[in-house]
């Protein structure tokens, strides 16, 4: 099954020598982690508030302990592993054919795949921060705190994650813009590009080829040469 993308797919990375790869939630779909938009993803479940709500700095602020409750029940996933489109990702950068791997997941799983060059739009999990004191804290422990992490300091402990209301880091996006401008192959997997400002940055790419893998229609044309409607961690396992 999709021998023939897979084929064409080789063919392009085989053309290819500064590979930039764009990826949202369908990358870690395959790990076990559930998405936001998808028809049995996170924004279609019930709860208390509306998800969007949930994650916004307002909520933070306000309602501090039901953000955390819904945080570290539905965007934790500490034990989830990387699956073959984190690991084959890692390994053509090793191979030296993919530059930069520029992602909208708060996961981390491309880096526990070996992805060095990672630009992370919306943070991470794995870092969190005193509002206070501004002392650093491990995943593990705002996992396993009761109710509200704190600081020894007594202070709010925040997820480094980007939340609605919240700028993105500045640099961040000057690196992402950067590395899709200077690509020849830009690979877009698992987003729908409905999340702006990030959806927008594929408007820098002036290379040679462009792909889309994605399970759904994505939300706007890019124009893709090749489009692959399947699981990505499917197509890229099947990548040389």
């Amino acid at each position: 099954m999709y021998e023939l993308e897979i084929e064409q797919l080789q063919k392009i990375i085989d053309d290819s020598e500064n590979i930039v790869f764009f990826g949202g939630a369908g990358v870690s779909t395959e790990s076990g982690i559930p998405d936001f938009r998808s028809a049995d993803g996170i924004y279609h479940q019930q709860y208390r508030y509306a998800p969007e709500q949930v994650v916004s700095h307002t909520f933070f602020i306000h309602h501090t302990e039901a953000f955390y409750d819904f945080y570290k029940s539905k965007m934790m996933f500490l034990n989830a592993k990387p699956n073959a489109a984190h690991l084959k990702l890692a390994e053509l950068e090793e191979q030296g054919k993919l530059k930069a791997v520029i992602t909208q997941n708060i996961d981390g799983l491309h880096q526990a795949a070996g992805s060095k060059t990672v630009f992370e739009l919306h943070g991470s999990i794995h870092r969190n921060y005193c509002r206070k004191c501004g002392k650093f804290y491990e995943a593990s422990y705002v996992k396993q705190a009761d109710g509200v992490p704190r600081c020894e300091c007594g202070g709010l402990i925040k997820p480094d994650v980007v939340l609605y209301e919240e700028g993105l880091d500045s640099g961040v996006i000057q690196n992402s813009i950067r590395a899709i401008s200077e690509a020849d192959t830009l690979i877009i997997g698992g987003t729908s590009l409905v999340v702006y400002p990030a959806a927008s940055f594929i408007d820098y790419f002036r290379g040679k080829h462009l792909v889309v893998i994605n399970k759904s229609a994505t939300a706007r044309e890019v124009g893709a040469e090749l489009t692959i409607a399947a699981p990505i961690g499917e197509i890229m396992k099947g990548i040389r």
